[in-house]
């Protein structure tokens, strides 16, 4: 059978237990020390009483007198016994120069030899000694009484010993009992303390917050995805090795205790991060990337700041891209398979009604349409994925009633793009241009999209037009509409105005450029330009054919 072992004591527990240690050893320490102190000053004090009391008596004529007299007991007796009750020592005794006693407290004693030392009271000097005699210990004063010059008596008062202690133990009772008080306060005031400690650490102990700190820094540089924590001041209180990544921070700029403002993000993304509101899945752009962001907020009782994640979706959104590009020509392989279906039946009733001769013409006029296109794409754009696509939008177009033609002056020779620019972005900057470029066009009178793709005579740049026959764009919002969330077409479940941003972020990635102006038609013309690092344009390729 296994017997479980007991927890360890948490944090707050053991520094409890810790504390309420020190402050019992503190306090009974400083209560010992304090006792030991006023006893010892009381002892002072008691000599201090017994001085001056056995100064008084000897400076008192009335001594003197009845030293001088011949019968000094009788006379002095009842005046020590005065004395002793009028200043609170236990006893006042006189004696003549050999130690014989005129006064004593018990009657008995008078007389007697007295006990203890009076050699240096017999010299002139006032002494005080702690001495056991007749009523037993006593903090005891010896001064000699002088008549002109002559010794002619000594005079003793003193102060039970007990009678001290007596003193210190009233006054121990009181220092334990504002010690008490103090402990009771400083246990109150350390359980106050520990206890929103313990509420703060949830009860673990000093090895459990050690392991979840190493298990916190391993998580925190394992995770891949970006991870940013926010105050409640919009400043960052932590940033992960992905977050620095996704968010385009050095590792060597310390960003912890700056605000989400100053980091230099697009305006769209640093709205979302100072947002009090949680965010869910939105869709950003930054420089190079497209990110992701949910934001939740940090509470416990007042908002104490958010939790940022980010996750990186630029490569899952150029797939996105080029599948729906895939889709769209699936679709248009479909329809262009639908009317190969239909013309195909016109040339098979062709041949049954007899008329063959018809049926071949009408044939060989469908060919010629297609591969006349197909050349025509081809000749002007020999790079093989643009001119995929080329092919597919044309089709796609037609299918919505939109014809969209490549300008005479398009040339672009297959190998002439550097490897610094991938075919992949060179789909997205095309692709979303036509698309939207379509968009604009259908619905109106004789909807045409014209698309030129040339390179600069000196081969620097390639130049991607794309212009349409739509209501073109307002001048006021030539800006706008490379921005993230802008769109004048109604928005469905995902949300629009994607794709320009999308275009402008390909673009530029790859240094380039993107504008738009209005077109001789009325429509808006879209030009993206891109440098061509390091490309070696051959003899007749750049340029307008």
């Amino acid at each position: 059978m296994r017997i479980p072992l007991p927890r360890p004591r948490s944090l707050a527990g053991q520094l409890f237990a810790m504390q309420a240690v020190l402050i019992a050893v503190v306090v009974a320490g400083y209560a010992l020390f304090t006792y030991v102190s006023n006893r010892s000053q009381a002892e002072q004090a008691a000599g201090r009483q017994a001085t001056a009391v056995a100064r008084s008596v000897a400076d008192s004529p009335s001594v003197r007198q009845a030293i001088r007299s011949s019968t000094p007991s009788a006379r002095l007796q009842p005046y020590a016994l005065e004395v002793v009750r009028d200043t609170d020592v236990d006893f006042v005794t006189i004696m003549d120069p050999r130690g014989i006693r005129w006064t004593h407290p018990d009657p008995d004693q008078i007389g007697l030899v007295f006990q203890g030392n009076t050699a240096p009271a017999l010299r002139g000097r006032t002494f005080t000694e702690t001495y056991t005699g007749t009523l037993g210990p006593s903090v005891r004063a010896v001064t000699p009484v002088r008549d002109g010059d002559r010794i002619t008596g000594l005079v003793s008062a003193g102060i039970r010993v007990e009678e001290i202690s007596q003193r210190a133990q009233e006054q121990l009772t009181a220092l334990l009992a504002v010690a008490a008080g103090a402990l009771g306060l400083g246990a109150i005031g350390t359980y106050v303390i520990n206890a929103r400690l313990r509420r703060h650490t949830h009860g673990m102990n000093a090895t459990e917050l050690s392991h979840m700190h190493d298990y916190h820094q391993a998580a925190l540089h394992a995770v891949r995805e970006g991870l940013l924590m926010l105050d409640g001041r919009y400043r960052v209180a932590l940033i992960n090795d992905g977050g620095r990544e996704l968010l385009g921070v050095t590792p060597e700029e310390d960003v912890v205790g700056r605000s989400v403002a100053e980091l230099g993000l697009p305006t769209p993304l640093t709205g979302a991060l100072l947002a009090s509101e949680p965010r869910v899945d939105e869709v950003h752009l930054t420089a190079d990337r497209v990110l992701v962001v949910n934001t939740s907020p940090v509470t416990g009782g007042q908002r104490r700041g958010s939790v940022v994640t980010l996750r990186d979706v630029t490569e899952l959104q150029s797939l996105m891209g080029e599948l729906d590009s895939e889709r769209g020509f699936t679709q248009a392989l479909r329809s262009q398979a639908h009317e190969a279906a239909n013309r195909l039946h016109t040339v098979v009733s062709l041949i049954e009604l007899g008329r063959a001769e018809e049926a071949v013409d009408f044939a060989t006029a469908e060919l010629e349409l297609a591969q006349a296109l197909t050349d025509q794409v081809v000749a002007a754009v020999s790079e093989p994925v643009l001119a995929a696509l080329l092919l597919g939008k044309t089709a796609q177009a037609n299918e919505r009633g939109v014809e969209l033609v490549v300008s005479d002056d398009s040339r672009l020779d297959d190998g002439l793009l550097p490897d610094t620019l991938p075919a992949r972005d060179l789909v997205t900057i095309l692709g979303n241009l036509i698309d939207n470029a379509v968009d604009a066009a259908q619905g109106g009178v004789r909807p045409r999209v014209t698309v030129t793709a040339l390179t600069e005579e000196d081969g620097s740049e390639l130049i991607l037009r794309v212009s349409d026959t739509g209501p073109g764009v307002d001048p006021d919002h030539a800006e706008a509409v490379f921005q993230r969330g802008f769109t004048t077409k109604p928005s469905g479940p995902d949300g629009r105005g994607l794709g320009l941003a999308l275009v402008r972020q390909a673009a530029g990635r790859h240094g380039g450029t993107l504008s738009v102006t209005s077109g001789d038609e009325g429509g808006a013309v879209f030009e993206a330009r891109l440098p061509l690092r390091g490309a070696t344009v051959a003899q007749g390729a750049g340029g307008a054919v």
